[in-house]
């Protein structure tokens, strides 16, 4: 069974609860888990930022609009229990509750419109069927990967050594090659044995790291990472960072992933995401925080 939505968990999670009695929070999630037979490889999937787990975001949602319409209550931290109006929905065997089904109830029709919902147009099938969080994070991921291609072709429409200073600033934003004026200095200037430079792996300089850097439209070999791990070899090192434009083949990648060398391969995709999270050739327009109650401050009240 895949992940259900927000809106499937809510009947299954007010009848766990329709006993009365109060139940903890993590209890409550095991249970709903159980009852939707989930593996746990569901249970482990997270959301895009890799901050919460998918399913933990839609109970809570689950919880937070049941509560809304002041079908549970929580009567103290982490733990939750029925409302009489709860038993009462309950009692006449609804076959699903979902946010239309709420709708019946004035505290959440008023719940709603504060937060804007029933100002919106009728959203679809599919977005009611996804948290606030998701639904935000899925729009961040689409501005982050149209972002990411948009990198990749202005890289591609300037030179090979508007390529390798754009390498320097990003391994020197990665906290390799000691000063940026070092890394320049070492990187785009060896230029021999498949080897287009040589940046510190540290500050100290306690390792060297041996670097290929190449703006390239088509698919990156095998032949040309065995070249590069033969000047590796020379050089008595085992670290080199394999960087492209393009991408690499299965075979290359197999290859790199089998021999002794550790060589790391960054493709264009992962080349711009680093970009981004390193602050590379993009600045910051709008920043967003999203926030959740610290129970710590009023447990203490």
């Amino acid at each position: 069974m895949s992940i259900p939505d927000f809106q499937a968990i809510m009947l299954p999670l007010l009848q766990a609860l329709g006993d009365g009695n109060e139940h903890h929070l993590p209890t409550l999630t095991a249970k709903l888990a159980e009852h939707f037979q989930l593996t746990e490889e569901e249970l482990n999937a997270l959301l895009p930022s890799g901050r919460q787990t998918v399913f933990y975001n839609r109970v809570g949602w689950a919880r937070t609009y049941l509560a809304k319409a002041g079908l549970l209550e929580t009567p103290r931290r982490s733990y939750w229990r029925i409302t009489e109006r709860g038993k009462q929905v309950l009692a006449r065997n609804p076959a699903r509750i979902d946010l239309k089904f709420l709708e019946q109830f004035p505290e959440f029709v008023e719940f709603r419109q504060r937060e804007g919902g029933l100002r919106k147009p009728k959203l679809s099938t599919i977005e009611n069927e996804k948290t606030p969080e998701e639904v935000l994070e899925e729009a961040y991921q689409e501005i982050r990967d149209r972002l990411a291609q948009e990198l990749l072709s202005s890289i591609k429409q300037n030179s090979p050594l508007f390529f390798e200073r754009l390498v320097v600033e990003l391994l020197v934003k990665m906290g390799y090659g000691g000063s940026h004026r070092d890394a320049a200095r070492a990187v785009g200037q060896a230029g021999d044995e498949g080897i287009d430079g040589i940046i510190d792996e540290d500050r100290l300089g306690l390792d060297t790291i041996y670097i290929q850097a190449k703006k390239w439209d088509h698919v990156v070999g095998r032949p040309e990472i065995q070249k590069f791990a033969g000047a590796l070899m020379g050089k008595r090192s085992k670290k080199g960072i394999f960087i492209t434009t393009s991408s690499f083949s299965d075979e290359a990648i197999d290859y790199a992933a089998k021999i002794d060398a550790k060589i790391v391969l960054i493709d264009g995709k992962r080349l711009a995401e680093l970009m981004i999270d390193y602050d590379v050739g993009v600045t910051t327009i709008s920043t967003y925080h999203i926030k959740r109650i610290d129970s710590d401050y009023f447990s203490n009240g």
